[in-house]
């Protein structure tokens, strides 16, 4: 296939819509991906607490317990790239989906060959990062990219792929501001069709992480109209 992502990449998709989760089985495999599936949230949490796979696939509507329990559960143990599947685009569950850990998301119906653009681009994301500065520091807040650690007053901070991938490039860039446009090419691949959610609530996620009063962040910072920048 020529592109070494798909070698050995294992993916959980769970999803309770039989048809709708062999589609997905056979266009993942086609691809030369390893897929499990299953079909509860409750299956999904326990398959995966036993063999934890490299990406996870969930749908938000699920019976017993729901998406975003889901993602909550997986996140609680693993920083593995999710993708929430829901049917609808409305704010509420899309937002309440990433701030639930989810990584992406995706709104039925979609086409295979999209979740297998998204799959791929968070396979390239969870490499370690491009060579940059060894050693970023602000303040209480310490960056390390070729380690992926980041410490606050010297304790570790604990993000997701994506969390950490948005810090190292504002951090590789202090006092330049990036549009929600810049950083979805960047951080997620999704270029200007993408979705400013992402960033909104990414950089949310990342505030509580990463700041002592992430109401009022010193180090991630909004500019009014324009986007973010981290402060040097």
């Amino acid at each position: 296939m020529g592109d070494d992502v798909a070698v050995g990449t294992r993916i959980l998709t769970v999803e309770d819509d039989e048809r709708i989760r062999t589609t997905v089985k056979l266009a993942l495999e086609d691809e030369g991906w390893e897929v499990e599936e299953a079909d509860t949230g409750e299956d999904a949490i326990t398959r995966f607490s036993a063999a934890p796979t490299d990406v996870v696939l969930i749908d938000i509507m699920l019976p017993g317990i729901d998406g975003f329990e889901v993602c909550r559960s997986i996140r609680r143990q693993s920083d593995v790239p999710i993708i929430m599947v829901t049917a609808r685009a409305d704010t509420h569950d899309v937002v309440a989906g990433l701030e639930a850990g989810a990584d992406d998301y995706l709104t039925k119906p979609f086409v295979p060959k999209e979740l297998s653009a998204r799959i791929r681009a968070m396979l390239r994301r969870a490499r370690p990062t491009v060579p940059g500065n060894p050693r970023l520091r602000f303040g209480d807040l310490e960056v390390v990219p070729q380690e992926g650690v980041v410490t606050r007053d010297g304790q570790p901070v604990h993000l997701t792929k994506t969390e950490f991938r948005l810090l190292v490039e504002l951090a590789n860039h202090p006092g330049t501001v990036f549009s929600r446009e810049d950083l979805l090419e960047k951080v997620w691949g999704h270029g200007v069709f993408g979705d400013g959610r992402l960033v909104d609530v990414h950089v949310r996620r990342l505030r509580t992480k990463v700041e002592a009063d992430p109401a009022n962040p010193r180090h991630v910072v909004t500019v009014r109209g324009l986007g973010y920048k981290l402060q040097p």
